[in-house]
Formats: structure tokens, C-alpha cells, sequence
């Protein structure tokens, strides 16, 4: 895994930037990058960000579960590498934040609704 982010670095990866260049930027940089609308999110909720960024720090320092109900947070480079605990409604799904998903919402990899699961039929439709 190590050898694919070494070799993956030395490519320009995300809108022309490298991995470094992605680990050394800050939000607002980072929202320079991204679609408009994730860049809309990013610059009106800044301080949004940067608080779920500063607990997810914190609770990682102290080995604590990170937790969200909040789905609509971009996902930023200071939160790669960080398992975090999305709310679909019912539970908490661990997702663990790769260098794909900049740009997009922590909703996007909790899904809400399950795959139907079409078996034979229930016990009130059976004739004795």
C-alpha cells in the first residue's frame, strides 16, 4: 500500500496536484480544486469543516471512534487515511477515506437503502 502512494505521488494526481502538494494544503487551497459546488460547500461551511477536521484529530489522539450523522461534509486532504463512522439512519458504516474520494460527501459511501433480496415468499403468503 505504501509503494502505491510512493508511486502515485510522483504522478500528478488530483487536478494537476501530487500528494504532497494535497497533504500540505489547506481547506480554502483545496476548495480552489474542486467542482463548484463542492467548492460552494467548502467556502460557506469553512469553519463546519475545520471543526469536524479538528475533532476527528482529536478523537483520533485519544484511540476514540470518529462518529458523524453529518453526511454532507466534503471529504478534504487532512481527512485521508481516517476511518470514520457514517450515520445511514440506522447505524454507523465505517468508511475509510482514501485519496479518491476528495471532493466528494461522506454520504456518498454510507448508502441508505439496501439491496432487495428477492427469496421465496413470506410465511403469510404459504397455503397449509
Amino acid at each position: 500500500m505504501a509503494e502505491e502512494l510512493v508511486k502515485k505521488s510522483k504522478d500528478k494526481f488530483f487536478r494537476g496536484k501530487n500528494v504532497e502538494e494535497l497533504k500540505s494544503m489547506d481547506t480554502r487551497g483545496f476548495a480552489k480544486l474542486v467542482k463548484a459546488r463542492a467548492r460552494r460547500t467548502l467556502l460557506r461551511n469553512y469553519d463546519v469543516v475545520e471543526a469536524f477536521v479538528r475533532k476527528c484529530e482529536e478523537r483520533e489522539k485519544k484511540n476514540r471512534p470518529i462518529r458523524t450523522h453529518d453526511r454532507t461534509i466534503v471529504v478534504v486532504p487532512k481527512l485521508v487515511g481516517k476511518t470514520i463512522g457514517v450515520h445511514n439512519g440506522k447505524e454507523f458504516v465505517k468508511v475509510v477515506i482514501v485519496y479518491e474520494m476528495l471532493g466528494h460527501r461522506l454520504g456518498e459511501f454510507s448508502m441508505t437503502r439496501k439491496i432487495a433480496k428477492h427469496t421465496s415468499i413470506g410465511g403469510g403468503a404459504k397455503k397449509k
